[in-house]
C-alpha cells in the first residue's frame, strides 16, 4: 500500500513521526496542558524541596537555600531552553537518545548508546529518590497517628508498597494516569499556596528576614564553608529534574513539536517560583533548628502550626509526592519502552512490548519499577544512600541532557531548527548549559560529610560506575557491532500496517 494512500487520514504529528522512522504504537491523546503536566508533577517542588530540605539546612542553611535556590533555578532553566529546542525537530518518546544518534557528526550509535544510558540510569534514580522521599515523609504522620514506627525498615516497607501502586495504576489506569496528571498540577499550585498561607499566619514565631536571607549554617562536618555551600545545592539541583518526560511523552502528545519544549520551559519557570515561595515559608517557619535538621520539613509543620493542622500540610505534601511518583514511573516506562525499540537494553523485545488492550508498555512499566527499587535497597541500611540516590539522579539525568545540546552546538548552522527555537541565543545558552552540567556532575560525586565513614559515604560515583561500566563494557565487547542507533521500524505502509493491526485490538 502507498504512502498517498495513507496521508489522507494521517495528522501532522503522526506523517512527522514516520518521518522520523516510527509508527503511532501509543495512544495519541495528550494535550499540551497535560505534557506540561507531566513534566512539572515530576519537579514537585512539594516533593523535591520537601524532601531533600535537610539537605540544605546542614550545607549552608538558610542563605543557600534561598539564594541557591534562584542561582540553580536560572542555570536550570537554561539547560530546559537548550532541550526544548532539539525537542521541537525530533518529538519522539526516545528523547534525549534518540536526539543524540541525529545530531553527532560521527559515531552516532555510540553517542546515542551512552546518552541512553545515563538517561536511563539518571530516570530510575530519580524514581527511586522521588518514591523513598515520599514513603520517608509519609513515615513520622503513620507513626504518629497509628504507631507505625519511623525506622529504615518500615520506610523500605513502604516505599515498595507505593511503587506497587504506582506501577499497577500505570498499567491499568491509562484515563486515571492522564486524570490524576491534570489533577497533580492544581494539587501543587493550591497545595504550595496552602502551605505558605499557614506557614505565613498560623505560627506565634516567624525567623526574621536576616535569618532566611543571611543565615550560613555548616553541619557537613567540612571546615570550607564554600564547599559545604556547595553540597547544599544538591537540595535546588535535585528538585528541578524530570522535565525531559515533556519529550518522553511527544507521541502522545498533540501538536508535539510545539507542545513538548513548551512543556519542558513552562514546567521549570514555573516550578522555579513556586519552589522559592516554598522554600520561604518553609525557613520563616522553623521553629527549632536543630530539630528541623535532624527530623525535615513534617517537623517544621507540626512544631510551627500544631499536630492536627501539621498533619493536614503532611497529608497535602504527600498527596503532591503520591502524583510525582506516579508521573516519574510513567515517563521512565516511555524511556525504557523507546530505548527498547532500538534494541538497546538486555531482552528488549520484552520491555517494548504493548498491551494490547490499554496501548501502554506494561513491561516496560514494572522494570522501572523493579529497577528503581533495587537502586534504593541500600537505604535499608544506610540512611545516607538518599543523598546517593539523589545525587545519581542528578547526574545522570543532566549529563543526558546536555549531550544533545553539546551536539547541537557542534552542528552549528547546520543544524535543522523545528518549530519552536532559540534564534540567535542558541549558542550562548547552549555553551553555558554545557559548562554548568560539567560542573555540578564533578561536585555530586564528592563526599558530603566528614569524615567520611561507611555512613556518610557517597555511593553515587559507585552506582555510576557499575551501571555506566556495565554499559560500556557491553557496547565494547558487543553492542558497538550490531547497534546502529534509533531503528526505523520499517517502510511506509509497514508503518502503517503497524498502527492498522493496533486499531483493531485497541
Amino acid at each position: 500500500m502507498s504512502l498517498d494512500e495513507h496521508a489522507p487520514t494521517r495528522s501532522d504529528d503522526e506523517q512527522r513521526l514516520h518521518e522520523l522512522g516510527y509508527a503511532q504504537e501509543l495512544r495519541r491523546s495528550m494535550s499540551g496542558f497535560a505534557n506540561f503536566a507531566v513534566s512539572f508533577t515530576i519537579i514537585s517542588v512539594l516533593t523535591g524541596c520537601l524532601t531533600s530540605y535537610t539537605i540544605g539546612l546542614k550545607g549552608g542553611g538558610p542563605a543557600v537555600i534561598t539564594w541557591g535556590w534562584l542561582g540553580v533555578g536560572a542555570m536550570t532553566l537554561l539547560v530546559a531552553l537548550a532541550m526544548a529546542e532539539v525537542c521541537s525537530s525530533y518529538p519522539t518518546a526516545g528523547g534525549l537518545y534518540y536526539w543524540a544518534a541525529k545530531l553527532a557528526p560521527r559515531n552516532g550509535a555510540a553517542w546515542s548508546w551512552f546518552t541512553g544510558w545515563f538517561n536511563f540510569t539518571g530516570q530510575v534514580a530519580v524514581t527511586a529518590g522521588i518514591v523513598y522521599g515520599s514513603a520517608a515523609f509519609l513515615n513520622p504522620l503513620l507513626d504518629d497517628r497509628f504507631g507505625y514506627s519511623v525506622s529504615p525498615g518500615h520506610t523500605f516497607i513502604l516505599f515498595a508498597a507505593l511503587l506497587v501502586v504506582h506501577a499497577l495504576v500505570n498499567q491499568f489506569g491509562v484515563r486515571l494516569v492522564a486524570l490524576l496528571n491534570g489533577v497533580s498540577v492544581w494539587w501543587h499550585v493550591i497545595g504550595v499556596a496552602v502551605v505558605i498561607g499557614v506557614l505565613a499566619f498560623k505560627p506565634s514565631h516567624h525567623q526574621s528576614a536576616g535569618f532566611v536571607f543571611t543565615k550560613f549554617v555548616n553541619e557537613t562536618g567540612w571546615q570550607y564553608g564554600f564547599y559545604a555551600a556547595l553540597i547544599g545545592l544538591l537540595l535546588s539541583q535535585y528538585t528541578l529534574t524530570g522535565y525531559d518526560a515533556s519529550a518522553h511523552m511527544t507521541e502522545e502528545t498533540h501538536d508535539a513539536a510545539r507542545s513538548g519544549p513548551r512543556g519542558i520551559v513552562n514546567s521549570v519557570l514555573i516550578s522555579i517560583v513556586a519552589g522559592w515561595l516554598l522554600l520561604l515559608g518553609m525557613t520563616f517557619a522553623i521553629q527549632d533548628y536543630g530539630k528541623a535538621a535532624s527530623d525535615g520539613p513534617a517537623q517544621i509543620f507540626t512544631s510551627a502550626t500544631g499536630r492536627t493542622l501539621g498533619d493536614v500540610l503532611i497529608l497535602i505534601s504527600f498527596g503532591a509526592q503520591f502524583f510525582c511518583g506516579m508521573a516519574s514511573v510513567t515517563a521512565n516506562s516511555r524511556m525504557i519502552y523507546a530505548f527498547s525499540r532500538d534494541g538497546a537494553l538486555p531482552f528488549s523485545a520484552a520491555w517494548h512490548r504493548i498491551n494490547p488492550r490499554t496501548r501502554t508498555p506494561t513491561n516496560a512499566i514494572w522494570l522501572a519499577a523493579g529497577c528503581a527499587f533495587v537502586l534504593a535497597l541500600p537505604a535499608l541500611w544506610n540512611y545516607t544512600a538518599y543523598l546517593a540516590v539523589t545525587s545519581v539522579a542528578v547526574i545522570g539525568l543532566y549529563i543526558a541532557y546536555v549531550i544533545p545540546t553539546f551536539l547541537r552546538l557542534r552542528q552549528g548552522d547546520a543544524f535543522e531548527r523545528g518549530p519552536w527555537h532559540l534564534g540567535r541565543f542558541s549558542r550562548p545558552i547552549g555553551i553555558i548549559s554545557v559548562l554548568w552540567v560539567a560542573f555540578i556532575a564533578v561536585l555530586f560525586m564528592l563526599p558530603p560529610a566528614n569524615p567520611v565513614t561507611t555512613d556518610s559515604f557517597n555511593y553515587a560515583p559507585i552506582a555510576l560506575a557499575v551501571v555506566l561500566g556495565g554499559a560500556a563494557l557491553w557496547w565494547v565487547l558487543s553492542a558497538r557491532r550490531w547497534f546502529a542507533g534509533p531503528k526505523v521500524q520499517g517502510s511506509a505502509a509497514e508503518l502503517a500496517a503497524i498502527e492498522d493491526d493496533l486499531k483493531g485490538i485497541g
